[in-house]
């Protein structure tokens, strides 16, 4: 058998899960637009991929735990209807299904919310209101509440999220609570909330109910719990009655990245690993854990009983089904991107995925047998050429795909280059091993032409982009991205024109001296200040980056600070690594001239010369249509060649991913 730790089965309390994998808790904004059909879709395709237990979305226990007003929870007979729905419809495919219960605290978005005292999260505009002892025990009291109404909903069991800095986090650690009452003070008394609740939702449910306590291993903010704590609250949650603890990741007010793609795969593994010593009851690894080969690793090593993967489930809800048949080279990888995710999720939009468009989106997207099969052209091996392709094939079409270069991928090869970003490498692959199940004839190093395009029914034209070159005097002595990132030589002093994404990526190959911080778990932690919380409160200790390869200006002609536009949840990230790396950043910049002795700059009406050796030019893209305007017959165009921006992937998936499915 393949996977045989991962494929175990494993026994709590009232269940017997046929593998060690937990979908993890995602918010996917499915349930706060009230089409439950839609939510049940959802889960119930995760259940039919076998998945051993899924985690819902957090669910608020009380209006003023809400994440942010109108957010999804268990408040009425209706609401117990509703999930009722969904639990039938993974009963139905053969799954187990557990819901979170999930009070945000001072992380509410809304005025109306509550903590243990009166302090202002970083992350958050509103003030929270300090609990008396009455409101501690309406909250107690909601949220064993919700956990009865789960059970009578008929989830399998609830997650109580004691984690990532939301209200049960906030009482435990000196930073959030500075009460002096019983609830305050010492660890005995900060950790009697948790502790309280959970005792409380056991009596109330009784002993045969699955019971998860999601505790935070490492807080990663000043002030934030010690090892000892962490160990403490473990053994009393156990004895609360829990029948078995998932783990956490530092707080979301933290800084530093815990679940992004340049984030080491299973970076804080050694952490469950230590925790499982600590209790008798299973215990849970969690973050960055994508792939089978990964999560079996854990789990031979003894590192953890079971593994959380939350958006690989986004990525292919077949995640187990795929690996248990042999097939993990089919499985669709989580780029840990944040595009369609967590970027959809804070920005009020429904969860998806950039590799896989379907998610959330199970019942307005599907790729049906075709009834009508067509002989298709596809143009550009890229992102979207290569989803149009695949998707059009698996329907039934017969479809070849036309590469002018020697390979696949387009502009992902160049994004695999990055440090931070190699997990776009097994994107690649997948997309190699999908094309070929999907009997795509793929002709590599051919150059379409429109007497090679006449015959077929449909025309697909996904070639891409290219750059575009600004109207600067002496360009013709600077560098591409494209120049740069295939291997071109860079001089010492480098000026980057242009800070999108692209100049940020540029700035951050350039600048990494040596291997790449998330292929090295240790030096990843010392570039990021991850210590241990056995010695310092919180683990997070002064972060210890690499010195710069390069000295760099990145430039841009807003007059605004670069980065403003990156991704919502990472856009921080690629700030804060440039920074540590020592780049200039200078917005509001014209261009004036590039010579032998640098860059001449205008910044406020003054010239200013940087000396540097190299000038790199990422200063967009312009679609790449030559190939369309030369076709006598219509065409499809996607993609980079219909829209430049940025090189959206996620875009370009999208439209050839609704393309494909309407052939």
């Amino acid at each position: 058998m393949p996977y045989p730790h991962l494929l175990a089965p494993l026994t709590l309390g009232p269940l017997t899960l046929p593998n060690r994998v937990v979908m993890g808790s995602m918010h996917t904004g499915l349930e706060e637009r009230g089409d439950w059909a839609r939510v049940a879709a959802f889960y119930a395709e995760r259940a039919r991929g076998g998945v051993g237990l899924i985690v819902t979305g957090g669910m608020a226990p009380n209006a003023e735990g809400g994440v942010f007003p109108g957010a999804a929870g268990l408040f009425t007979p209706d609401d117990i209807t509703n999930h009722a729905r969904v639990t039938a419809a993974v009963h139905a495919a053969g799954g187990r299904i557990a819901m979170q219960i999930l009070h945000a605290g001072r992380y509410a978005y809304g005025k109306d919310c509550v903590a243990p005292s009166a302090i202002r999260s970083p992350i958050s505009p509103f003030p929270p209101r300090e609990l008396d002892e009455a409101g501690i025990e309406k909250q107690i009291a909601d949220m064993v509440t919700a956990a009865t109404r789960a059970r009578d909903a008929g989830y399998d069991g609830v997650e109580v999220m004691g984690s990532e800095g939301y209200f049960l986090n906030q009482f435990l650690a000196r930073r959030t609570n500075h009460r002096t009452d019983r609830w305050g003070g010492d660890y005995a008394n900060r950790m009697r909330l948790p502790v309280q609740i959970v005792t409380r939702i056991r009596e109330a449910l009784g002993p045969a109910f699955l019971l998860i306590y999601r505790i935070s291993l490492i807080d990663l903010v000043p002030d934030g719990s010690t090892w000892d704590e962490v160990a403490a609250l473990a053994r009393a949650i156990e004895a609360a009655g829990a029948t078995i603890l998932n783990t956490g990741i530092g707080w979301h007010e933290a800084r530093v990245p815990t679940i992004a793609t340049s984030v080491p795969r299973a970076a804080f593994a050694h952490l469950t690993q230590r925790l499982r010593a600590e209790v008798t009851i299973p215990v849970i690894a969690s973050n960055r854990i994508n792939t089978p080969e990964v999560a079996e690793d854990l789990l031979a090593r003894g590192m953890a009983d079971m593994v959380s993967m939350a958006r690989p489930f986004l990525a292919d809800s077949d995640f187990v089904a795929k690996a248990a048949a042999g097939r993990s080279a089919e499985i669709a990888p989580c780029i840990a991107c944040n595009q369609a995710c967590l970027d959809h999720t804070f920005s009020g939009k429904i969860a998806s995925c950039l590799v896989n468009p379907r998610a959330g989106h199970e019942l307005d997207l599907t790729y049906p047998p075709t009834t009508a099969p067509k002989c298709i052209a596809v143009v550009g091996a890229g992102p979207a050429g290569m989803t149009a392709a695949a998707i059009a094939a698996e329907r039934g079409h017969s479809v070849t795909l036309f590469e002018a270069s020697g390979q696949i991928g387009g502009q992902l090869r160049l994004a695999a280059r990055i440090p931070g970003k190699e997990e776009f490498g097994p994107l690649i692959d997948w997309f190699a091993t999908r094309l070929r199940v999907a009997g795509v004839n793929l002709r590599l190093s051919t150059p379409a032409t429109p007497a090679l395009l006449a015959g077929y029914d449909e025309v697909i034209i996904a070639t891409g982009v290219t750059p575009r070159q600004p109207d600067i005097a002496g360009h013709d002595r600077a560098l591409s991205y494209l120049d740069v990132l295939n291997g071109a030589p860079v001089g010492p002093r480098v000026a980057i024109v242009g800070a999108g994404g692209i100049g940020f990526d540029v700035a951050q190959f350039l600048t990494e001296a040596a291997t790449s911080p998330t292929l090295h778990p240790a030096q990843w932690r010392r570039e990021w200040g991850v210590g241990d919380p056995a010695q310092v409160a919180g683990g997070l200790v002064r972060p210890h980056p690499a010195p710069a390869a390069r000295q760099v200006w990145l430039l841009q002609r807003k007059a605004e600070k670069p980065g403003r536009n990156l991704g919502k949840t990472t856009g921080w990230i690629h700030r804060a690594t440039l920074a540590a790396k020592g780049v200039t950043l200078l917005g509001g910049v014209t261009y004036r001239e590039i010579t032998a002795q640098g860059l001449t700059i205008e910044r406020g009406g003054a010239p200013e010369l940087l000396p540097v050796d190299t000038v790199v030019l990422c200063a967009g893209q312009i679609p790449n249509r030559s190939l369309a305007a030369s076709l006598s017959a219509p065409c499809h165009i996607i993609g980079g060649a219909d829209v430049a921006a940025e090189l959206d992937a996620k875009r370009a998936i999208d439209q050839a991913a609704r393309l494909a499915a309407t052939l």
